[in-house]
């Protein structure tokens, strides 16, 4: 190597080592960095603007990686101080080390540990990914017990984008009112949980315990165009905002709350035949599971009453014996199974409305379509099931909104109100006044 090659190398190292620490300047703001306004929106009775805090995800390894093909910037929750600008295209990470949290980026940047949280927000029009999933308003990542807590804070009607498509699945133009009507009971269901409980960071979760959601890459033009078109409106009876609840396949015929669930009821949420007047064709009937079977072997059933069984009716000694007979004791005014009753060689025992559908499980794990359905059982010479066989109509718990109905009455001319009106008894639809 020349004396000429040596001092080119090492001043081309010095130029990359200044380079490199201009671009960490740039990227890593200081504790003065100051703070700024938060783009999110206060507060409001309108239901359109309101902020939800949506529980994505928790990460048990303690980190979570963030991208963007446009501009972003990190800063600390609570204090709202920004602490990171992070170029497009640059991926990240946030980290914890016990109750401190940090943005880690290529090269060994990384931002100060925070404390509260920190907040990854957009500063152009691109969106934040979380782990690969793009999401619109701002993500939040806290501490939790089994590692971080990822939260992503976002208006409502741009939450209500990534639930829509998912909770209803039609793209057809011709379900056009459905989808409305869908996005009407998912904007009330989700401004009833606004506010949340102060026990954790986020209203609603994405899963189907409360609204399956998706973020910005589950979006369609029907479901955009849904959610613009009910803007503001929510479901209200006696003057308040209701929790609306819905299910995929009625069957035939809703249910009342009090048929399903340990619950008074409401008076909005009763009992609504599905049948299409003048035929013996239901609304719903377009539905793929509006008739379904479920056929359990012995040894299945066996092993879901070994796991299930327990959790929603008393098993002396833990293990609740052979399954000799399945027999409905009662039936709910829509036909649906009250209350059923299993037979083993160790005892007897009552399960009550939808708890049936979390006990007699596939091997899969998969909950009963529904509490709608017949059982026929076959014994063996020692008088053991060895196999059962259900057959049922309709998905999901029955209550509320019928989602293949309404899809049904759409084709049929119905709008969304309409549809709300007959499935939601004594409601209105209307902006919070």
């Amino acid at each position: 190597m020349t004396r000429f090659q040596v001092k080119h190398r090492v001043v081309s190292a010095a130029v990359v080592a200044v380079a490199l620490g201009a671009a960490c300047t740039r990227r890593i703001v200081s504790a003065s960095g100051g703070t700024i306004e938060r783009p999110m929106p206060a507060v409001s009775r309108n239901a359109s603007d309101r902020t939800v805090r949506v529980g994505l995800s928790t990460s048990a390894s303690g980190t979570a990686s963030l991208s963007s093909s446009g501009d972003w910037q990190l800063y600390a929750a609570g204090a709202d101080r920004l602490v990171a600008r992070v170029p497009a295209g640059e991926v990240w990470r946030i980290e914890r080390s016990g109750a401190r949290m940090r943005g880690v980026g290529p090269e060994g940047i990384a931002s100060a540990w925070q404390s509260g949280g920190i907040v990854a927000r957009s500063a152009s029009s691109a969106l934040v990914a979380v782990n690969g999933k793009r999401y619109r308003g701002e993500l939040l990542f806290v501490q939790s017990d089994s590692g971080i807590t990822i939260v992503n804070r976002v208006r409502m009607d741009d939450y209500l984008r990534g639930v829509v498509p998912l909770e209803i699945g039609t793209k057809d133009l011709r379900d056009s009112s459905a989808v409305q009507a869908q996005a009407v009971t998912a904007r009330s269901y989700a401004y009833v949980h606004a506010g949340g409980s102060p026990s954790r960071p986020y209203d609603v979760s994405a899963s189907v315990s409360d609204q399956i959601y998706g973020g910005a890459d589950v979006e369609t033009s029907v479901s955009n165009a849904a959610v613009s078109a009910t803007r503001d409106l929510v479901l209200q009876y006696d003057g308040r905002v209701v929790n609306a609840p819905y299910h995929s396949t009625c069957g035939g015929s809703t249910a009342a709350a009090d048929e399903i669930w340990r619950t008074n009821g409401e008076p909005y949420l009763q009992r609504v035949s599905d049948q299409i007047p003048g035929t013996d064709r239901y609304y719903c009937d377009i539905a793929p599971r509006f008739r379904w079977t479920r056929t359990l072997d012995g040894e299945t059933l066996r092993a879901a009453l070994v796991r299930y069984l327990a959790t929603y009716t008393a098993t002396p000694g833990g293990y609740p014996g052979t399954p000799r007979d399945v027999q409905i004791d009662t039936r709910t005014a829509s036909g649906r199974v009250g209350t059923l009753k299993i037979a083993t060689d160790r005892g007897n025992y009552v399960l009550r409305g939808n708890d049936v559908r979390y006990v007699l499980r596939a091997p899969a794990g998969e909950i009963l379509n529904s509490t709608s359905f017949n059982v026929q059982v076959t014994t063996g010479g020692n008088g053991a099931i060895t196999q059962l066989v259900l057959r049922g109509t309709g998905y999901g718990h029955g209550v509320g909104m019928c989602q293949w109905g309404a899809i049904g009455r759409a084709r049929a001319g119905q709008d969304f109100r309409t549809i709300l009106r007959t499935y939601y008894p004594g409601t209105s639809v209307g902006p919070i006044e």
